[in-house]
Parts: structure tokens; C-alpha cells; sequence
């Protein structure tokens, strides 16, 4: 039912779940065991997170994420406050230019591709990438943003209005609406039908299926191109966003249950300093 998470991509979640402190890796190991990972896998994945930037040292035995994770991860924990980057749409069209960019540099082209996916972004025609003008701040806070996220600063991005009609018809075509508006019931519903049983589950199992679950429904809302009416049902997506927050609450009771639960066993056999479990974790970074 539920594929077993990256371990790099679960070790960045858990380090964005916690404060500038970081975690251990004993922590983190022992939250990387309860998705089968071994602890092989988890140090080795330390050390290559850490050669690549993405995470750093928090004192000793310790980790939190690196510079070039924050900017990242600081936009990736807005999706609970998503509804309010939107505006009424007039009808134009926020516009990406990239195609005078370079394109050899693997490490700049991948930042390129996922910002401009982060803001939902589409290629109209080579090079030429666009969504519907209806971000709040307007261009100025896409552009912003965009270079944030790894655009390019010199990509021109600008609003275009009064599209021809037959490139009007294709903007529209851009994005499958029907199918969005799917997900977003679908995904609702699955969440509403596993809370409503997740009492019956033992707490590892409970935990476990939380985050897999939870993961998969901020990673949605991450990516959602936060498209107007007429293109989706607006409606749909807020109830998604809804009930994501509310299984996002649920999972941090887990967790901490868990934790609790995880502590009294380890001071039956420990000393009194021994190390916590993992709290509920964040969104994949893409």
C-alpha cells in the first residue's frame, strides 16, 4: 500500500520538522528504522547530505539542515497558508522566458525546472513558460520568488495580456482541471477514511502511515499550481488544504505518542539523558 520513502528525502523531512538545534543522528536513525531503513543507510546518506550542503553540523552527533537547503525548505512550509498567495484572475497571464539560458550547467537547470514547477509554470512554447496572473503580489512577488527558488536572475518575466485565440485555447490546455479537481477529492477522501480508523492501529503503525500519507498530500499542495476558477474547482482544493492541516495535527499527536512511548523504554534500560524520537515530519522537498 505505501512505498518505503528515500532516505535522503526523509532525513531532510525530519531535520525541517525540528528547530535550528537539529537532530541526532541516534534520532534519527531510530525514525529511519521505523520505515525498514537500515542504520547503514542513514549514516551514509549523513555524509553525503552533508558533502552536498544540504544539511550541517548541530554540535556533536548532530544535524540540521544547511544553507542551501533553507531557502527551500522556507518556501515548502508555506503550503499550509496557500490559499492566501492567490488573487482574483482577469484573465492575463504571468510569463517565464528562459529559452536564451544556458543549458549546460545540470545543477542550475534542475533549481530552473523546480521553481518554475514550484509556482506552476508551464511551457507554452519552447522556452516560454506561463500560468495564470492570479498570484497575490502579482509579478513582482513571482519574480521574487522565482529567484529565490533558483531562476535565473536575469529571465525575464513579465504579464502578458490578449493572448490570440488559438494560444489563449492552449494556455488553458496546460493544465488537465478535471484531473486536479480529482485529486483533490480523491486525496481528501483517502485522508478522512484513514483517520477514521487510525485508532484501531498499533502507534508504530499509526506514525508510520501518518507521514507516508501526510507526505504525499503536502507534497500535492507544494506543487499545486494554484489555478483559478474556471480551470479548477476551487472549492475542492481548500477542502484538501483543510484536511491536510487536520491530518497534519493528528500525525504530531502520533509522533508524539510514539515518542512517549519510545522515551519510557529507553529510561527502563538508560540513562536519564537518553535521546527522544523523532517529531511528526515535514513535506519532501522536491
Amino acid at each position: 500500500m505505501f512505498n518505503v520513502p528515500q532516505t535522503r528525502s526523509l532525513i531532510l523531512n525530519l531535520l525541517l520538522a525540528s528547530d535550528e538545534r537539529g537532530q541526532s543522528a541516534r534520532e534519527l536513525i531510530a525514525s529511519c528504522a521505523l520505515f525498514a531503513i537500515r542504520e547503514n543507510s542513514v549514516r551514509v546518506a549523513l555524509v553525503r547530505l552533508t558533502a552536498d550542503g544540504l544539511i550541517e553540523p548541530a554540535g556533536r552527533g548532530a544535524y540540521r539542515l544547511g544553507p542551501r537547503a533553507a531557502v527551500l525548505a522556507d518556501d515548502v512550509a508555506t503550503w499550509r497558508s496557500a490559499e492566501e498567495r492567490v488573487r482574483d484572475w482577469t484573465g492575463g497571464w504571468t510569463v517565464v522566458h528562459v529559452g536564451t539560458l544556458g543549458r549546460s550547467n545540470r545543477v542550475k537547470l534542475r533549481a530552473r525546472d523546480r521553481a518554475l514547477a514550484m509556482l506552476g509554470l508551464r511551457e507554452l512554447e519552447r522556452g516560454l513558460y506561463v500560468r495564470p496572473d492570479n498570484l497575490a503580489g502579482g509579478v513582482e512577488e513571482v519574480r521574487s520568488r522565482l529567484n529565490r527558488l533558483g531562476l535565473d536572475a536575469d529571465a525575464a518575466v513579465f504579464v502578458a495580456m490578449d493572448f490570440d485565440a488559438q494560444r489563449e485555447a492552449r494556455a488553458r490546455r496546460l493544465w488537465d482541471g478535471e484531473a486536479l479537481t480529482q485529486t483533490y477529492r480523491s486525496t481528501r477522501l483517502e485522508l478522512e477514511r484513514w483517520q477514521a480508523q487510525v485508532e484501531s492501529l498499533d502507534n508504530e503503525t499509526a506514525a508510520r502511515e501518518a507521514y507516508l500519507l501526510g507526505n504525499d498530500a503536502i507534497r500535492l499542495l507544494v506543487f499545486d499550481p494554484l489555478l483559478p476558477e474556471p480551470l479548477v474547482d476551487v472549492n475542492e482544493r481548500r477542502a484538501l488544504a483543510a484536511a491536510v492541516r487536520s491530518h497534519d495535527q493528528v500525525g504530531r499527536t502520533l509522533w508524539r505518542r510514539l515518542s512517549l512511548a519510545r522515551d519510557n523504554a529507553d529510561h527502563a534500560a538508560a540513562p536519564p539523558h537518553s535521546l527522544q524520537f523523532a517529531p511528526h515530519p515535514a513535506p519532501t522537498r522536491p
